[in-house]
């Protein structure tokens, strides 16, 4: 995360060494009583100045000596002087004799590192704790400060390298940060469901996954069986730490694939509730935070398992190697349909990014005047999983739900979130808590030339757009495969039996941490 303005050097006329470039023009006595409030001398030739967008270090040693190694921060045309985006202060304190700020410093373009300035504390440390109070109000804003974490360390994710990143590119930014953390390394599937639906929500902030999505799934679904479910899915934020081969909820909910940038906007995150969706199939229900999909999209990732090591890549190999056999996946499909038209979708977006609201109304919460009344309201602590309204796979179809058969069916894939891995942006139209899932279906007679146009357009972010895409909102969803024995059906990238399930939304009933609280780091529709 870096600062969105380019620091410029003060003009000639101006009085001021300080000024913050994005900071407003002022003249009169209100600038000295500025400078006063937000300005702090640390030395005869050193001062620390809050800037609008960034903290303004002037500090003639940087001439001398190099203080700070990172250039990134220099400011053009002014050898002695830092600006440091509020964005990457980790933290600032002082001891008996120092003041200390740690930040994040870029070390290349997908990467940051935290450093450290240090100087003498003046002889009257009481300016300098007021001071850093409000440096820390600035850097963090709604964000909440030391954040406590429940670390699952997965060391098999992805190509084998999560204990590596965690070292090299996220402790050190989360320690840096004041994060208390609580470290553990799993060693086999399904054990992080058990964690999340034994852990005390009251001793944690944040269940942080270092690995792909398969862990993320496994803490909702450890949290959903709780018999306090909504409570728990309320208090805690379920983050990732992008080490595995798919990395989507990161690169959603941060705008990278990199460990160490995750691990940045994961200390400034803002609690953020997520739409999350109830899959009955059999008798068992389970909770879906990222997608579901059965054809060419499933059998690209679950049948590829075999070349995990090519990375992100073996998605792409999987889906051309299937694009030459033209493959159908017969099905009967019934739907919940809530916007159907592409120019309403659109502008459904448009609201909603515009709306805003209260958490408690981001969580379909009645009360508009309640923050956040599914973590904080003592009654809805002793609920479970919410009530399915429109039953399970195995009960009569509702009668307002339009059925479809689909005789050649080539994609279905219904998604929550809008990258499915780093620049693939499936499903534009996704909002974290819209209460809606965006249905994609598309015929598997179209030409190849054709389905090839539609992968590069999902790179190119023109797919929505596509007269050969079927793109819905829906409610919730039965889809029933037909004529074939055995495939492939993919719910957050696992994979479940090959036999009917129904699909419902909820919304607002998990949590996670992301950058804006009302859209996904992705380009709308």
């Amino acid at each position: 995360m870096t600062d969105h303005a380019t620091p410029a050097s003060p003009t000639p006329a101006s009085s001021d060494p300080f000024m913050d470039p994005a900071a407003p023009d002022a003249s009169g006595d209100g600038d000295i009583d500025f400078a006063r409030d937000t300005t702090l001398a640390v030395g005869k030739d050193a001062s620390l100045t809050l800037g609008t967008e960034s903290l303004i270090v002037l500090d003639d040693d940087f001439q001398k000596d190099g203080k700070t190694s990172c250039c990134a921060l220099c400011r053009p045309g002014s050898s002695n002087t830092r600006a440091i985006p509020f964005d990457n202060v980790l933290w600032a304190e002082t001891s008996d004799t120092l003041l200390t700020i740690s930040f994040a410093a870029p070390i290349s373009k997908t990467a940051v590192r935290p450093e450290l300035l240090t100087y003498p504390l003046p002889l009257d440390p009481g300016p300098a704790r007021i001071w850093i109070a409000k440096l820390l109000d600035r850097a963090y804003g709604e964000s909440q400060k030391r954040k406590r974490a429940k670390v699952l360390l997965n060391p098999h994710a992805g190509k084998g390298s999560a204990v590596k990143w965690w070292i090299r590119d996220i402790e050190p930014i989360l320690r840096a940060a004041r994060i208390e953390l609580d470290v553990h390394t799993t060693s086999s599937q399904g054990e992080a469901v058990t964690i999340a639906e034994k852990l005390d929500i009251e001793a944690y902030d944040m269940v942080v996954s270092c690995s792909g999505d398969g862990l993320p799934h496994e803490v909702f679904n450890g949290l959903g069986k709780r018999p306090d479910a909504r409570r728990a899915l309320a208090k805690i934020a379920v983050v990732q730490m992008p080490c595995g081969s798919g990395n989507a909820m990161s690169c959603n909910l941060t705008g990278s694939s990199s460990p160490s940038l995750a691990a940045l906007a994961t200390v400034k995150g803002v609690v953020t509730p997520l739409d999350l969706i109830s899959i009955t199939q059999g008798s068992t229900r389970t909770l879906s935070f990222l997608s579901q999909s059965v054809g060419i999209v499933a059998e690209s990732d679950l049948a590829t398992e075999n070349i995990r090591w090519m990375g992100q890549a073996r998605f792409t190999y999987g889906f051309l190697t299937r694009l030459l056999k033209k493959r159908i996946y017969p099905c009967d499909l019934a739907v919940k349909v809530a916007i159907e038209d592409k120019a309403a979708i659109r502008e459904h977006y448009r609201q909603e990014c515009e709306k805003r609201g209260t958490l408690g109304e981001r969580r379909g919460n009645k009360d508009e005047n309640d923050d956040d009344s599914a973590a904080s309201t003592s009654a809805a602590g002793d609920e479970g999983l919410p009530t399915l309204r429109y039953g399970t796979v195995n009960d009569k179809l509702p009668s307002d739900w339009v059925n479809i058969p689909y005789d050649t069916m080539g994609n279905f894939y219904c998604g929550n979130m809008s990258y499915m891995a780093a620049d693939t942006n499936f499903f534009p139209a996704t909002l974290p808590n819209d209460g809606l899932m965006d249905l994609v279906c598309i015929d598997g007679r179209i030409a190849r030339t054709a389905a090839v146009d539609l992968m590069l357009a999902v790179e190119n972010n023109k797919f929505f757009d596509k007269p050969l895409v079927s793109y819905r909102k829906v409610l919730g969803y039965r889809i029933m495969p037909r004529e074939q024995e055995s495939g492939y059906i993919s719910i957050d990238g696992e994979r479940v039996p090959f036999e009917p399930f129904q699909a419902e939304i909820h919304r607002g009933l998990g949590t996670v941490l992301s950058c804006s609280r009302w859209k996904y780091e992705a380009q709308g529709p």
